[in-house]
């Protein structure tokens, strides 16, 4: 996997972008795009100190976005082409939502919602919370 950018956006964040295309056979190609977005998580995205404790109890005090999205079965001679059309989408269709500065906010939100919807997936950390 190689990093092929990192873009500051208005909002603070760093965007990576990350090729981890990979030789399927000697003319064809899997293109791969990796985002990731790293956010800090800060008590004030939270309207009680004990959402806060619950997110970084599970994912830590930092958290990362990450989107992938692949072509597989590429010719070899076009990978660069098909791999700049899939960052371009990305750019011009999430990069908008990436930049706002209720992002980070909003993100950290989601990981606690979806540790009050899917408990399950957590019952080894929330076996650990509730001690």
């Amino acid at each position: 996997m190689n990093l092929v950018e990192e873009i500051e956006l208005p909002n603070g964040l760093v965007m990576q972008v990350w090729d981890a295309s990979r030789s399927i056979a000697a003319d064809t190609t899997k293109v791969e795009l990796i985002i990731t977005v790293p956010v800090t998580v800060a008590e004030d995205h939270f309207t009680s100190p004990e959402h806060f404790h619950k997110v970084t109890t599970v994912f830590g005090s930092e958290i990362a976005y990450q989107y992938k999205k692949e072509r597989t079965f590429v010719i070899s001679s076009n990978k660069e082409k098909v791999f700049n059309e899939l960052l371009g989408d990305f750019r011009r269709y999430a990069l908008p939502y990436l930049s706002k500065t209720s992002f980070p906010a909003r993100f950290a939100i989601s990981k606690l919602r979806d540790i009050i919807e899917h408990p399950y997936k957590y019952r080894h950390i929330n076996r650990k919370m509730d001690s």
